[in-house]
């Protein structure tokens, strides 16, 4: 796995070389390479709920696994209508996950620098590798080992609302686009549905480990799953608005059964484990309005500002002026 980018050491800002398993710098920096991925951070961090959850449901949200269209179509609105734009683009995705927009992107013509804070770039990996024009990376958005300035578009979806500062984070971000390059992004917004039930259940998990907080969403989602399919499969019947309003409030489970009603029931119920599992265990969970997202990209150098409400809150392109 080549890199078709320079990787820089972010202590010494020199170029990185293989040498065996490692890569070094002259100052005699090294960073281990494992599975064919480098690392640059510690494996244990705060993200690593997500890196165990990704490589749990590796395939879950891949389109090529489920052969429907809901990652395109999602990637797809927030890069404004077509996937033509990364043709031909180095892309540095942030926060790449297992790959549902990795492989949409690859297969689009881009040649994709995927990194993610978390293992879950080992499910990447495992996802993606096959494409050329790939290389991937666990690091660090704050700390990435490229220089700035270096990708015609920054793709970071899912992600900025998990760290601990999201303006810092899209400062990061903005600052690796080069002049005339383009940011797409997402963030949580006010209306993102943190019921009292989620709330209460994330604070009792946020203090176990990876392990527990999985094992007891399995069995979490095992036990009101029927629960769901009951008021699901009654939603039409009378009264059946009023169940489904007041499940959708109290039910700590995330439902697609009426977002996603082409999956079928396995695909619905992995869905449900997986973000159920995502909304009760992320360390962080922030929430920033569109014009607080405007305002933010502004301050950063970015202009002709497009945001939405849609998906998960706010999206958002914004481009680098040229200079």
């Amino acid at each position: 796995m080549d890199c078709f980018v320079q990787l820089v050491c972010k202590t010494h800002h020199l170029p990185l070389m293989k040498r065996d398993a490692s890569l070094i710098c002259d100052q005699d920096c090294s960073f281990e390479i494992l599975n064919d991925i480098p690392r640059f951070v510690p494996a244990q961090n705060y993200a690593s709920s997500f890196g165990l959850q990704w490589n749990t449901f590796r395939t879950t949200q891949l389109d090529s696994c489920t052969g429907l269209t809901i990652s395109r179509d999602r990637l797809t609105r927030i890069a404004g209508g077509s996937l033509d734009i990364f043709k031909g683009k180095t892309t540095l995705e942030s926060g790449c996950g297992a790959g549902r927009f990795t492989e949409l992107m690859l297969a689009a013509g881009a040649s994709v620098f995927a990194v993610d804070l978390s293992s879950a770039v080992d499910a990447n990996y495992k996802n993606c590798s096959g494409f050329e024009h790939y290389y991937a990376a666990q690091a660090d958005v704050m700390e990435l080992p490229v220089t700035q300035e270096q990708f015609d578009i920054v793709v970071c979806i899912g992600v900025v609302q998990h760290t601990p500062d999201p303006e810092a984070t899209m400062r990061v971000l903005c600052s690796h686009v080069k002049p005339g390059g383009m940011l797409l992004m997402d963030h949580y917004s006010g209306d993102y549905p943190a019921t009292p039930s989620r709330r209460w259940l994330r604070s009792l998990l946020l203090g176990k480990d990876e392990e527990y907080s999985m094992r007891f969403t399995h069995r979490l989602v095992k036990f009101l799953w029927p629960l769901h399919q009951f008021v699901y499969n009654r939603r039409n019947k009378k009264y059946g608005h009023r169940f489904v309003a007041s499940l959708m409030r109290w039910s700590p489970v995330v439902d697609y059964h009426y977002m996603y009603p082409q999956l079928n029931e396995q695909r619905l119920y992995e869905w449900a484990v997986l973000d159920t599992h995502d909304t009760l265990t992320d360390r962080y969970k922030h929430f920033r309005s569109a014009d607080q997202i405007e305002t933010a990209l502004r301050s950063f150098g970015m202009h002709n500002i497009q945001t939405t409400y849609a998906g998960n809150g706010v999206e958002a392109r914004a481009w680098k002026m040229e200079r």
